[in-house]
C-alpha cells in the first residue's frame, strides 16, 4: 500500500497535535483489540441468555437497529457539531480535533499510533454498556420479556462495533484491499464528503447507514449546477 501525500495544514496539524497529546503509552492495536474483544464478548454473552424466542420478539432487533441509527445522526448532526453546554469535549474531540487530523483529501491514518483519532476511547465502550445499553436493555427485560432485554443489548453493542468497524475502515489507505471492496467503497465516499469542512455541518452524519441522512435530507449531491453557477 503505498501512501498518500498529506496536505501541508493537515500535516502541521497532526504534528502540533502529537507535540500536545503524545500519548506515549498508547498502543494502537490495543485499543483496537479492546474495542473488538469487549463488544464482541457482550454480544455473545447476551444472545447464550436468549431462550425460545418468540417470533415478535426478534422485532426487537431492527425496532432497535433504527433507534441506534437515529441516535447516530442525532447524536453527530448535535453536539458532535455544534457545541452544547456540557458537552464541549465532545465537540472540542469531534469537530475541533478528528476533522482536522483527517479531511476529505486527506483521510487515511498514517499509523496505528493515528488509530486514537479513528476509534472512540475505551472509556466510551464502557459508558455505552453500563449507561445506555444495560439501563434500557433492564427496562425490557423488566416490561416485555428477558429475551427482548437480551436482544437490545446485544443488537446495541452490535451496532456500536459496526459503527468503529467501519468508521476505521473508512480510514484505511484508499489502495486497502478492505477501502476498495463495492459497498466499503460507497460508504467511504459518504464519509469522504462529510470530511470536507465546508459541508461536514450540513451533509452525510451517518456513519454506518446513511437512513438518517436520506430521511432527513442531508446527503450530499454534487450536481454540475452546484459546481457551474449561473453568470
Amino acid at each position: 500500500m503505498s501512501a498518500a501525500p498529506v496536505p501541508e495544514h493537515v500535516a502541521k496539524f497532526r504534528t502540533e497535535y502529537q507535540r500536545e497529546q503524545p500519548g506515549k503509552h498508547y498502543v494502537g492495536w490495543a485499543h483496537f483489540a479492546f474495542t473488538s474483544l469487549g463488544s464482541l464478548s457482550v454480544i455473545a454473552f447476551a444472545l447464550s441468555q436468549l431462550s425460545e424466542v418468540r417470533p415478535m420478539e426478534w422485532l426487537m432487533v431492527p425496532a432497535a437497529f433504527l433507534l441506534a441509527n437515529g441516535v447516530e445522526y442525532f447524536g453527530h448532526r448535535g453536539p458532535m457539531h455544534h457545541r452544547r453546554k456540557g458537552l464541549g469535549l465532545v465537540f472540542r474531540r469531534h469537530t475541533q480535533q478528528h476533522h482536522h487530523f483527517f479531511t476529505h483529501d486527506a483521510m487515511a491514518y498514517q499509523s496505528s499510533h493515528d488509530f486514537r483519532m479513528v476509534l472512540f476511547p475505551p472509556v466510551l465502550l464502557l459508558f455505552f454498556l453500563g449507561g445506555i445499553a444495560t439501563p434500557l436493555g433492564a427496562l425490557f427485560f423488566l416490561l416485555g420479556s428477558p429475551n427482548l432485554g437480551w436482544l437490545f443489548v446485544a443488537t446495541g453493542m452490535g451496532y456500536y462495533l459496526t459503527y468503529e468497524w467501519l468508521h476505521f475502515c473508512y480510514h484505511l489507505p484508499a489502495d486497502h484491499l478492505v477501502a476498495r471492496l463495492p459497498g466499503m467503497a460507497a460508504l467511504r465516499q459518504h464519509h469522504q464528503a462529510h470530511h470536507d469542512l465546508r459541508k461536514m455541518g450540513h451533509f452525510n452524519f451517518n456513519i454506518t447507514f446513511p437512513l438518517g441522512d436520506w430521511l432527513f435530507g442531508t446527503v450530499w449531491k454534487e450536481l454540475g449546477a452546484q459546481s457551474s453557477p449561473k453568470a
